[in-house]
């Protein structure tokens, strides 16, 4: 199986906006996936975030969704939003291909952190990181807030 792994372009969004739902179908929690593909659009254009995806024959078939933001600690931070291999692709080292990549692209940015997270219960996600000599931090609590569009 010949995987590619490159830079998401504004063609690749659909595809993009597929997999997260795919993803957030998969944490049970579909209707809080509000995203609509324009907002996707507007934000990738804006600079918001950017984007790996792999490709199968010329499939997307996983992505990784990253953006840059800053530890106060450690200094600029790549934080990995989203990240998902299409479930008829797991298993094939194609999530490792694209990890891989996204740590080569916190590096080129000259990032000193790499962050993300995790489901307690996704325990093939904790495996996969731990494998990848991840810290898995269990005493930070997150916050949020979510405005409503108006």
């Amino acid at each position: 199986m010949k995987i590619s792994i490159r830079k998401a372009s504004a063609e690749d969004l659909s595809d993009i906006h597929d997999l997260v739902r795919e993803l957030a179908v998969y944490e049970e929690a579909e209707t809080e996936f509000i995203a609509t593909l324009e907002d996707y659009k507007n934000d990738f254009k804006a600079g918001v975030f950017s984007s790996l995806v792999a490709e199968y024959d010329g499939i997307i078939v996983g992505m990784a969704l990253y953006y840059m933001t800053y530890s106060t600690w450690k200094g600029k931070m790549l934080y990995l939003e989203d990240f998902v291999v299409n479930k008829a692709f797991r298993q094939k080292g194609i999530g490792q291909l694209l990890f891989d990549a996204f740590l080569e692209e916190a590096q080129k940015l000259g990032a000193r952190l790499v962050k993300w997270q995790v489901l307690d219960w996704n325990e093939p996600a904790i495996r996969f990181y731990e494998k990848n000599n991840a810290t898995i931090e269990k005493e930070w609590w997150n916050g949020k807030i979510l405005f409503k569009k108006g």
